[in-house]
């Protein structure tokens, strides 16, 4: 529906959008990586001017990961390469990922318009996998900037509990009781929850059957 926010596993939807890079067709552009679709209030700000110099410094980490970052916020491209412009002269930080120059379609499509927080855009995070499917969602209000290290990090989670078939404890990978090891799904049935005890120690460990853990080789 127009202006609702898609919802976590849904496919994110799909659009022809103008960028600093040219004209983009999501998610087809990107088909086959992940990627991050962030809105900011607006260019020339300053907290999305130190969010998006967050962003150029771990665009290497996230490219290694297969993950490309698209930016997006209600202003003219024209806005959006000034911008870019004084952040590469100013702060010698040149952006490599494209910014959506939107009109408010882009921004009423996946309900990036919150009516309690103004005529701009919220600071929102759609992670997208290979498949196009949106895996997590976050926003924040204008006055808070994102933490850039978790979004990093998320990525490298999702990746890992896709990868093994497990999930990710709290503040993974240096959770205060198991370190960097992963969960391993609770048991669901009887039979397998006995057995999850009995054959503990040799690839996994338990503190009972429903919370078992394993290191990642």
């Amino acid at each position: 529906m127009e202006g609702q926010m898609p919802l976590i596993g849904d496919r994110f939807p799909d659009m022809e959008v103008q960028t600093t890079h040219g004209k983009m067709k999501l998610p087809d552009a990107l088909a086959g990586k992940w990627f991050i679709l962030f809105s900011h209030p607006a260019d020339f700000t300053p907290v999305c001017t130190t969010e998006f110099y967050a962003f150029q410094k771990r665009y290497p980490e996230f490219r290694a990961l297969n993950t490309e970052l698209v930016g997006l916020s209600v202003d003219q491209v024209f806005s959006h390469i000034k911008w870019v412009q004084w952040i590469e002269e100013n702060l010698k930080a040149k952006i490599e990922f494209p910014i959506i120059a939107d009109t408010g379609a882009v921004a009423n499509k996946l309900g990036l318009i919150h009516p309690g927080a103004g005529s701009n855009t919220v600071r929102a995070v759609f992670f997208v996998d290979p498949n196009a499917k949106i895996r997590a969602i976050l926003y924040y209000p204008a006055e808070l900037g994102r933490n850039f290290d978790e979004i990093l990090r998320m990525v490298k989670a999702f990746q890992v509990a896709d990868a093994h078939k497990v999930a990710m404890p709290a503040n993974w990978p240096n959770n205060e009781l198991v370190g960097d090891r992963v969960i391993i799904p609770p048991a669901s049935d009887v039979a397998t929850a006995e057995k999850r005890l009995k054959e503990q120690g040799t690839d996994y460990e338990c503190f009972d059957w429903w919370l078992c853990h394993k290191a990642i080789k």
